[in-house]
């Protein structure tokens, strides 16, 4: 017995570290101790974080909301909120079917009145409180932030969502309620699910035109508001839920056909009024055309008539301004004669005075000189040509043909002075009226006549 107690305690010994080994686990040991001691005593926050920290002495919770980044933790127990999150519910189905027909793995389930099924895939995002009593009541209750979605915002959505699909159909939800459903989960979502009620009614089926018996859901109102089932969860823990966003909504098989029956039907029906619209707007367009037609020749025609117009009015007034111009320039012209005919009057009558006085002061002199010039020397030159001494002569004295020649020069001359009324006495008579006129100077005897050689 007592070997068997020796070779034990040789066995314990051989567990048992060395010396060495000894020391090294007592300073890991006091390393993690120390450490443990350390990062206990101040507690990291970041901006968008709500940090609570509860006190290990009594089990006060001390919450830091703002914009801190760090806190005295004094190795209390902490716990962090997000002030803002989002809760999706949109994770793609990679299979081949589900991503032909656009579904997601953890979408929301949704039944509508006519029986259809479809698939809500989408988010919601939500707010949490930032006073001390709802975060304190959401700590106790959900101790984390995963436990605050999973059990909170996930229940509440579906819950929403499922309450919301029998308040219309299929068909409904994917056009024109479309809106109504997105309204219809955010609001139930946020102040509580509504309270309804039930009732059969006789619709006619859009695709083939019977009547059918559908379950209809309706909402009970008061003063013209929805009543509610009971008081939202999420608004007794002071979260806020906001942005719900429907991404996509594949239905089943039998839903999508009777969409794609509903669609082609509202195609064609939509392609039948287009067809008479357009119909109906080409008989338009030809009364419109031909109304248009009818004016534009109208037009056309009052156009040549006002150019017509327009253009009688110009050679109107191009005559009326020509014969204007006539009739100026007939008076201009007038005039023009009338001072031209004054002109000369003036100045014959000016020419005469003066020719007058002229000829009353030098009683026409220069006029009858040159007359006289003129007449003495035409005289001269037909005198010059006579043969007044005979070259035969018969007997008889040969001095009577001098004396006849110079006796009719002498006869000429006095003629003629007395023709042109030329008296060289007259300015001395019309200078001196008074004075006794002068005799007449007696006239020259004629020379003797040369004597005619007889040959």
């Amino acid at each position: 017995m007592l070997r068997d107690r020796e070779e034990m305690m040789s066995t314990i010994k051989g567990f048992l570290p060395s010396g060495g080994k000894l020391m090294w686990i007592f300073v890991a040991v006091a390393v993690i101790i120390f450490g443990r001691m350390v990062s206990g005593v101040v507690a990291t926050k970041e901006a968008d974080d709500i940090l609570g920290i509860q006190s290990i002495w009594d089990g006060n919770i001390t919450w830091y909301k703002g914009t801190e980044t760090w806190a005295w933790q004094n190795w209390g127990n902490i716990v962090v909120f997000k002030k803002r999150a989002i809760y999706s519910f949109d994770t793609p189905d990679m299979s081949p079917e589900g991503q032909k027909k656009g579904k997601c793995t953890n979408g929301i389930e949704v039944r509508f009145n006519d029986g259809g099924h479809g698939t809500i895939c989408g988010s919601v995002q939500f707010e949490m409180p930032l006073d001390d009593d709802h975060l304190t009541s959401i700590f106790t209750k959900f101790k984390s932030q995963a436990a605050v979605q999973s059990a909170l915002i996930e229940t509440v959505t579906g819950k929403s969502v499922y309450l919301s699909g029998p308040m219309m159909s299929s068909r409904e939800s994917y056009a024109e309620k479309r809106n109504d459903l997105l309204y219809y989960i955010e609001d139930q979502i946020q102040n509580g699910v509504y309270k309804t009620h039930q009732r059969e009614m006789h619709v006619k089926d859009s695709i083939t035109g019977t009547e059918k018996t559908a379950t209809v859901v309706e909402l009970v109102l008061k003063d013209g508001r929805p009543e509610r089932q009971e008081q939202s969860v999420l608004t007794q823990f002071g979260i806020k839920a906001f942005n719900f966003a429907i991404k996509r909504l594949p239905y089943d098989d039998k839903v999508e056909e009777q969409i794609r029956a509903q669609q082609e039907l509202a195609m064609a029906v939509q392609t039948s009024i287009s067809t008479a619209r357009k119909a109906e707007q080409d008989t338009l367009t030809t009364v419109e055309k031909g109304k248009q037609s009818a004016a534009d020749a109208k037009w056309k025609q009052e156009a040549l008539k006002a150019t017509a117009v327009t253009l009688a009015e110009q050679e109107k007034a191009v005559a009326i301004t020509g014969a204007e111009k006539d009739r100026d320039t007939a008076k201009l012209q007038r005039d023009a004669a009338e001072y031209y005919k004054q002109q000369q009057i003036l100045k014959g009558e000016g020419d005469a005075a003066y020719r007058q006085k002229v000829m009353q002061a030098n009683g026409a002199l220069e006029q009858k000189l040159t007359t006289y010039e003129k007449v003495m020397g035409k005289f001269a030159e037909e005198f010059g040509k006579q043969k007044w001494v005979p070259e035969v002569m018969m007997g008889g004295s040969g001095s009577s043909g001098g004396n006849a020649a110079q006796t009719m020069m002498e006869t000429l001359s006095v003629g003629t002075l007395k023709a042109l009324a030329l008296d060289m006495k007259m300015e001395s008579r019309r200078n001196a009226a008074a004075a006794p006129e002068e005799a007449p100077a007696t006239p020259a005897k004629a020379p003797p006549a040369k004597p005619t050689v007889k040959k």
